[in-house]
């Protein structure tokens, strides 16, 4: 078996991830070491603003970066998890057959790949619009005007070597799932209980199918939290940067905020719905509804995503403060900053519709589902 193109597409999460971590970092790194290339060139009145800008740089890109980076970890160790557990028999036919874990875990360097397509995509959309932000960020700043430069050290630490990373720990990981034993692997199927889930006799079999779906994929939980953190953090700092940035980074700032948020919580509910088909469609057969089975499968979550919204309300905002209480302290005219409570209500209540939309969509999904069209799916 061998780990084609088209796998490495599949991990559409962690292109989007690293292709907008790469975004703003090259961004604001490049602008950075450009802007060190004027330092003597400024004035004491303009010192201020230079140090708030070589600093808001710095936060930003280790901020935002070394966040997505994480996310984007822990995305590649699920998605290399999810191809094992649905790749079990081929896997456990090649160990038969004498292939070593080391091996087989080879093939998962491709996983990489989704890496590279990421950041060499990141790259080199903020090489595109890299002009504009140059003006934009120099516009009415007393600062020496100039143009952004290409740093070949750059396209290595933000490309190169997180490509070679990844696919590294592609490999590791992988070795570390195909310690499986062959007969477990030739099963098809994990085995054993799910750790951390204890299972209680006196709740009703709704709510204790409910408790084993979240506990069981706590990945999962992860990748709805951040989802509302996304859509809760960017929607909420674009309309509170008035003042503080341009329209073009409050928009920026959106548009990621909304991919990233939309991307994280595609993933996490189609994942949902495939592994508990076969549970579904079961309970179908046993004269369950539509809403009962969407309910045992999908309403576990909200949870994760109220606390995913309110750590990104808090996140924005300290955020916010920073750069204005800190980063920004010795600059003048720099605008009064407060709790933004007309942001918080606009992204909260957009957020419960998109969120119930799209949980109502993949209810109507798993209320058509059927016992046969589940087990052909699984042949």
């Amino acid at each position: 078996m061998v780990i084609g193109i088209k796998d490495v597409f599949k991990l559409s999460g962690i292109i989007m991830i690293s292709a907008c971590a790469v975004f703003v970092c090259a961004l604001f790194l490049n602008y950075n070491i450009d802007l060190q290339g004027i330092e003597p060139m400024i004035t004491e009145q303009a010192r201020p603003l230079f140090d708030a800008l070589a600093a808001t740089g710095k936060v930003v890109s280790a901020v935002s970066g070394g966040c997505l980076l994480l996310t984007s970890v822990v995305m590649l160790a699920f998605y290399i998890k999810h191809y094992i557990d649905s790749h079990r028999r081929q896997l456990g036919i090649l160990k038969a057959l004498g292939y070593s874990n080391l091996r087989i875990s080879r093939g998962f360097r491709v996983f990489g790949l989704s890496v590279l397509f990421g950041t060499a995509a990141g790259f080199s959309a903020a090489h595109l619009v890299m002009p504009k932000f140059y003006s934009v960020q120099n516009e009415d700043k007393f600062l020496p005007s100039f143009e952004p430069s290409f740093h070949f050290e750059l396209l290595i630490f933000l490309v190169i070597l997180p490509t070679a990373v990844f696919a590294l720990l592609s490999v590791l990981y992988g070795l570390l799932k195909m310690k499986t034993p062959v007969i477990e692997l030739l099963k098809g199927k994990s085995s054993g209980k799910i750790k951390g889930v204890k299972t209680n006799g006196d709740l009703p079999f709704l709510k204790e199918l409910r408790k084993i779906t979240v506990k069981s994929r706590k990945s999962l939980v992860f990748f709805m939290a951040f989802a509302s953190f996304c859509y809760s953090a960017m929607v909420q700092m674009s309309f509170g940067m008035g003042g503080l940035a341009s329209d073009m980074m409050s928009l920026m700032t959106l548009m990621i905020g909304l991919v990233l948020a939309f991307t994280t919580l595609f993933i996490a509910v189609t994942t949902v719905v495939k592994t508990n088909a076969v549970t579904v469609s079961i309970m179908r057969v046993f004269g369950y509804s539509s809403r009962e089975c969407s309910s045992a499968v999908l309403s576990g979550y909200r949870f994760a995503a109220l606390v995913g919204f309110a750590v990104g309300t808090a996140y924005q905002y300290f955020l916010l403060r920073i750069a204005v209480d800190i980063l920004f302290k010795d600059v003048e005219k720099v605008p009064e900053f407060d709790f933004n409570f007309k942001a918080l209500i606009i992204a909260a209540v957009s957020f419960a519709v998109i969120y119930e939309t799209v949980m109502y969509f993949f209810s109507r999904k798993i209320g058509r589902m059927s016992v046969k069209e589940v087990v052909m799916e699984r042949e």
